[in-house]
Formats: C-alpha cells, structure tokens, sequence
C-alpha cells in the first residue's frame, strides 16, 4: 500500500472531527471518499496532508509513519493536495503560481519538465501565463490548482471536493483531467467529492463517509444507478 491509515482521531477543542479513521491506497489506485458536507472528508485531508495533527492513529505512506509530521516534509515525501476552494494567489501570475509549485526540494531539478507537462495538459494556462491568477474563471483557476500541485512531482494526488463551484462542463472537464492522470500517467489519487456518482465512476474502490467515521466501504463496479447510491448512505 502506498497510504494507509489507522484509527486516526481528530479533535477541534471538545469537538471530534475524525473517529478512529481507517483506511487504505495501493500504488496507482483511485480511492474515492465521499459523504455529505460536514462528514470529516475535508479534515482527513487535511490531516494527512499534516495541517492537522491527529490525536490518535497513524499515517503510514509507502511504509513511512507519517504522522504528526509538518505539511512541509509530507509535502517534499510525495504527498500533493489540490485544495478545496483552489487556494492559489490571486495577485500572481500564473506562472508565478505555477513556479511556487515547485519550490520544493524534490520537484526543483525537473522544474522545467515539470512546467512543460502543465502547459501541454492544460494549454490554457500558457496562454494566460502572464495574467493574474485572480482575473481567471473558476474552472481555469481549478486548473491553475492542480497543475500547481503536479510542479511538486508528487505520488500521490488528493482532491478535496474538485467540483466545487464549478459550472457541469467544467466539472467534466476536470475529471477528465483527474482519470487522465490516474490511468495514463499512474498517479495514485485520492478522491474526496459529495457529488458519490461523479467520484463513483472513476474510483477502483470508495469509502463513505458520516459524521467522523467510515460507515461503508462500497465497490463502484457494483453501483449502478443513484438508489444504489442512496443504500450506502441510508443504511
């Protein structure tokens, strides 16, 4: 396994955020984990990403105990995020958002290759490499986002909640990405989206989350309409 994760808890003051969180990635794989808003999704990103520091469990990523580490190291060890709500720097260039991607240690030497393969999967943003960040639409700043994170040459990809905001072309256009990266480069992507039938169609294998914990573990080859879909959070 690339990522596993064991019972990891996560507190906000008396607050519980994650509940004895267990789950697990193999190299290559597309895990989904989807769930209403307000299930914990965002937190357990966050968690493995190292913004949040568990009070219990463990984070073990390619046979590495991860926990507790700052988002600096996990970052520079292989671990991307795509944030939700984009995050970039709006007063930026594009450029200039895209060459904060690579400041870290691992990902300066092919900084250049690493640029080449944005513009060549999103050629969009080489035509607007001069512009602000912040004057982009929506889907060009979600681009802008996960190219970002591709500059730091990660291993492993998540996606907090890639949908959010954007209009359904845009959506398509987005997941495209996400499969592409998945099945043709080898990424392992971790997948966090409330739309289940958008996430479902792309994973190997989905969690389902609710109020902090794990409460299914469903096979997207078995689901097959939005009632199936409704089984796993009404059950």
């Amino acid at each position: 396994m690339i990522l596993e994760i064991e019972k990891l808890e996560l507190c906000y003051g008396d607050a519980q955020a994650l509940d004895g969180i267990s789950l697990a990635a193999e190299e290559g794989e597309l895990v989904a984990i989807v769930g209403a808003n307000g299930a914990g999704k965002s937190s357990l990103i966050r968690t493995i990403a190292g913004i949040e520091t568990p009070r219990a469990g463990r984070i073990s990523f390619r046979g590495r105990d991860i926990t507790g580490l700052p988002s600096y190291r996990i970052c520079n060890l292989g671990i991307g995020q795509v944030a939700e709500g984009r995050q970039i720097f709006p007063t930026m260039s594009v450029l200039e958002n895209l060459e904060m991607g690579a400041v870290i240690k691992r990902a300066r030497r092919e900084r250049r290759q690493s640029l080449e393969r944005a513009y060549a999967l999103f050629p969009r943003l080489a035509e607007r490499r001069r512009q602000a960040a912040g004057t982009l639409s929506g889907g060009e700043q979600q681009m802008l986002a996960i190219a970002r994170c591709l500059m730091g040459r990660p291993r492993l990809v998540m996606f907090d909640e890639p949908s959010l905001g954007l209009a359904p072309l845009v959506v398509r256009d987005v997941f495209a990405v996400i499969r592409r990266l998945n099945r043709e480069e080898g990424l392992t992507i971790v997948l966090v989206e409330q739309k289940a039938p958008l996430a479902l169609k792309l994973a190997r294998r989905a969690y389902l989350m609710s109020l902090g914990r794990i409460v299914a573990e469903i096979d997207p080859r078995t689901v097959t309409s939005h009632d199936d879909i409704a089984q796993y959070y009404l059950s």
